[in-house]
């Protein structure tokens, strides 16, 4: 709770912290938008495949002529890690350029904030040791979901509560799954018209719905905090934040997760499409367990929703605030050396599955495409099935026909095993795929 004074400190010493950005995206242009109100905190390197985009996006976001003026605006990924740049923030959202990012990072001795959480779920255990063994923090980031579940998650085991489930809301029914981006908007209420006009692009927009997003979110999350992903993938039960306790607790305590202890997402419709009341799409939640009778009486006490039991409850932040927030995981690296978030073990995998009836010869379009969607499932199964992690299910052309609604494995797919981002997926493997 010093993250300001110590950064003060720095200020008053003359000392700014400095940060480079790769990807002047929306995450990007939210933290971007914070910078001229935070005294200390200066970003002098911004990277973005198109330099004048990035330099329009400072003028949206507020940012003066002579802050612009005294930025350098580049494509070069290079200029990230030169000079006293401290901290690399990479938020382009490609794993395998996330990848190159991080490790450039690290050993370039800078911390590295890991907005490219397809990229963390990829390869995060083993970016985070190569970190550790450097000296240097690799984190997840504060403001996306899977960050500020996990600070649920240790908030909860650091005050004595068990954690019987953690995860965030989104918007879910089972038909999302076979979404193209050429139906995604209607399933927003918006026109593709109105869609283009606001720079949204569908593929992205579609990994939201289809159920991708949400899996990497919970691999990410589960291999943070060493928290189990379900058997059978996500569940996406309809649940408000009122009946976290009741229905986010083991099926043999009335619930409807499998055991306790595992990472999941509740939607905010109904399965016939209505809204659920409260509902928490923009939100994360953990339900805890009370460890005594005591404890149990403290949160009727205090006014805390419980399960009929009374020893479940749970707490709940009802929005997330993205790349305004991203500030906290900057700081905390770079004073604090912590991070806010890290993948510590290998416990969830996010496999490809195919979106319809797929044929040999053609090629697979990744995240929020026309071929595949991202299934969350243990990685101990992952490994065992020989599964295509979504994040290399990128222009890869497919052997075998695959049926609607099966698992992408590695051996249905034509793929280069002297890339470098496989190469690295193989060792992460390699390294953390007998880890519990």
């Amino acid at each position: 709770m010093n993250l300001f004074h110590l950064l003060k400190t720095r200020h008053d010493a003359g000392k700014p912290l400095r940060v480079a950005l790769i990807g002047a995206g929306k995450f990007g242009s939210m933290f971007l938008s914070q910078v001229p109100h935070v005294p200390g905190l200066e970003v002098p390197v911004i990277v973005d495949l198109d330099p004048q985009r990035a330099k329009d996006a400072c003028k949206t976001v507020g940012w003066d002529e002579a802050r612009i003026a005294a930025t350098t605006f580049t494509a070069d990924g290079a200029k990230a890690t030169s000079g006293n740049i401290e901290v690399v923030v990479e938020a382009t959202g490609n794993p395998a350029v996330g990848i190159r990012h991080a490790r450039a990072a690290i050993a370039a001795g800078k911390h590295i904030v890991m907005v490219n959480v397809e990229a963390d779920v990829l390869a995060g255990p083993l970016l985070a040791e190569e970190a550790r063994k450097a000296g240097v923090v690799y984190s997840l980031a504060y403001g996306d979901q899977p960050a500020l579940t996990a600070e649920m998650v240790d908030w909860a085991r650091a005050t004595g509560f068990r954690v019987v489930s953690a995860g965030k809301g989104t918007k879910y029914l089972p038909l999302y799954h076979d979404v193209t981006p050429d139906g995604v908007w209607q399933h927003y209420g918006l026109t593709a018209s109105e869609a283009q006009s606001a720079g949204m692009n569908p593929q992205m927009f579609n990994s939201f719905l289809d159920g991708t997003k949400s899996a990497i979110e919970m691999a990410a999350i589960a291999n943070a905090t060493g928290l189990d992903v379900p058997s059978g993938g996500l569940l996406f039960p309809p649940c408000g934040v009122d009946d976290l306790p009741h229905i986010m607790r083991p099926r043999e305590k009335g619930g409807v997760l499998e055991k306790s202890g595992v990472v999941e997402v509740v939607s905010s419709l109904e399965r016939d499409g209505r809204p659920v009341f409260r509902d928490l799409r923009w939100g994360v939640y953990v339900v805890l367990e009370a460890p005594n009778d005591y404890a149990a009486d403290c949160f009727r006490q205090y006014g805390l929703k419980t399960d009929a039991s009374g020893r479940y409850a749970a707490m709940y932040k009802p929005y997330h605030l993205i790349g305004l927030e991203l500030n906290i995981s900057v700081l905390s690296a770079a004073l604090r050396k912590e991070p806010t978030g890290q993948p510590r073990g290998f416990r969830g995998d996010v496999a490809a599955v195919a979106k319809r009836a797929l044929r040999a010869g053609e090629t697979l379009d990744g995240e929020g495409g026309y071929t595949v969607w991202g299934k969350l499932m243990p990685a101990q199964a992952s490994l065992q099935a020989g599964a295509l992690p979504i994040g290399l299910a990128h222009r890869v052309k497919l052997k075998n026909d695959i049926a609607h609604g099966a698992v992408v494995r590695w051996s249905d797919v034509a793929f280069d095993a002297d890339n470098e981002t496989i190469k690295t997926r193989k060792a992460m493997e390699t390294s953390f795929g007998s880890m519990r």
